[in-house]
């Protein structure tokens, strides 16, 4: 073999690589320290590699180097925090030039949202594509853990690596491999120990060395695709799977109102099927996903032959609709207690875009409350994860009875669990109008009925009229 040649050099820094795993003798730097990223960093921390995080929040990089652990709505990670913090596996720096000369493994966790039209904005991961150009040493292996469409590993962010200078070459200073996340906020570390992780590299050697990899540290299976666009593919879809048929069943609630059908009931029933897999209906579709990919599906289609996804678009249509049903729920009940939504109090129970975690991005919550905002509506909030916090302008009730008491109407939008154990009797007893708009599904509609409440929920009829 001839060491001196480029591919043999390249071989010899993925065998090391290799070789290093089962000891944990590798560098790793996680690029993005976030939702995502600081569990992932954690998790190679503490299977004994050294792991640095790299975030250009200074302010998160401060409290991690504090010892203070930032994401208290992600069970477990806590207690891996606190250990590799204290055997200095861990650490966190916003020096990134630094950082990426030493490392071995470099995955990128970084957040890829939405522009004003909707288009994917993938800036932070070109921006720090130009750091991996001008600092990474050779040899190294770079991991994309952000959710992006199709292509763009390969036709974006590889070229800015290796720079019009050409001073990293693909496949012989550096290999990239996509590997997207795929875990479920709020239930990280569960996902990370028994979901199956996507891997496409733009080679075998390092597609199979990232396999080797993930398996060591999270003890998962993992299904080898040809490339990164396959992978990046195979996460778009399974997201935006859900997208649609949320959309579907959220299109089958404004039907089923009409014609005073439960869709609870119905789903109930469907979900028996071996072949029915069931979604629910809400007030739309929020966080840093599912809206995303089904954008950056579009995006592709525009960009690969000028065209449109008609399914997904309809369905982006209808989930982003869904906050402004919420409100002509809410102007229907209104308008049969003889009130109008201007000047009344309404109550907005949860503000997160899912349950049970501390989330606001793209939550339906904030069009719902610039809705009413619009309509002259006065405004209460409160959300368990956002206690005295300013969100969306509003002071977040500390108690829940603060955000009831005197009001007009409350909308319940997120189903945290504190909200499951509602009484609905109680609690509209000390409303001044026992209105309720429930777009979870939480609420027994018999017995909101039974006790008076003018009740209205996506999808679950009007029988109470």
């Amino acid at each position: 073999m001839n060491n001196n040649d480029p591919q043999n050099l390249f071989l010899s820094f993925m065998d090391n690589i290799s070789e290093n795993i089962s000891t944990n003798n590798l560098k790793i730097g996680v690029i993005g320290i976030g939702r995502i990223g600081l569990p992932t960093a954690l998790c190679f921390a503490e299977k004994g590699f050294l792991t640095v995080g790299i975030d250009i929040n200074i302010k998160l990089v401060n409290e991690i180097n504090s010892g203070d652990y930032p994401l208290k709505d992600e069970p477990e990670f806590d207690k891996i925090f606190d250990k590799v913090i204290k055997n200095h596996k861990f650490s966190a720096t916003n020096n990134i030039s630094l950082s990426l000369s030493e490392c071995d493994v470099i995955i990128l966790s970084l957040p890829t949202p939405m522009d004003d039209d909707n288009v994917p904005n993938y800036s932070a991961l070109l921006s720090v594509g130009k750091n991996l150009h001008d600092y990474i040493k050779s040899g190294v292996l770079v991991i994309v853990e952000s959710t992006v469409e199709p292509g763009f590993i390969e036709n974006e962010l590889i070229p800015v690596i290796e720079g019009n200078d050409c001073k990293h070459k693909k496949n012989i200073d550096f290999s990239v491999v996509a590997c997207p996340e795929t875990a479920n906020p709020g239930e990280i570390l569960s996902d990370f120990k028994k979901l199956p992780r996507l891997i496409g590299g733009i080679d075998e050697t390092a597609s199979k060395i990232t396999s080797d990899l993930y398996k060591h540290v999270f003890g998962v299976d993992t299904l080898l695709l040809p490339n990164c666009k396959t992978a990046n593919a195979a996460k778009l879809t399974a997201n935006v799977f859900r997208d649609v048929n949320i959309a579907f069943v959220n299109e089958l609630s404004l039907l089923f109102e009409k014609m005073d059908i439960d869709i609870l009931q119905v789903l109930d029933v469907c979900d028996r099927k071996y072949n029915f897999q069931t979604h629910y209906p809400g007030a739309g579709v929020g966080g840093p996903c599912l809206p995303v990919n089904s954008y950056q599906y579009l995006n592709t289609a525009k960009k690969t032959f000028d065209g449109v996804l008609r399914l997904i678009q309809v369905a982006r249509e209808i989930n982003e609709n869904m906050p402004n049903h919420t409100v002509e729920l809410l102007i229907d009940a209104l308008n049969e207690a003889g009130k109008s939504v201007k000047s009344c109090s309404i109550g907005i129970l949860g503000i997160s875009y899912k349950p049970n975690v501390a989330d606001i991005q793209l939550s339906p919550s904030k069009d719902i409350i610039e809705i009413l905002e619009n309509l002259g509506a006065k405004i209460r909030i409160y959300d368990p994860f956002y206690k005295s916090q300013n969100c969306f302008s509003y002071i977040v009730d500390n108690d829940m009875l603060d955000t009831v008491e005197n009001s007009d109407a409350l909308i319940l939008v997120t189903a945290h669990d504190e909200f499951k154990n509602i009484k609905i009797k109680s609690i509209t007893e000390k409303m001044k109008t026992p209105i309720f708009i429930d777009t979870r599904g939480i609420i027994d509609k018999d017995l909101a009925k039974s006790v008076g409440v003018i009740f209205r929920g996506i999808g679950r009829g009007f029988s109470n009229k």
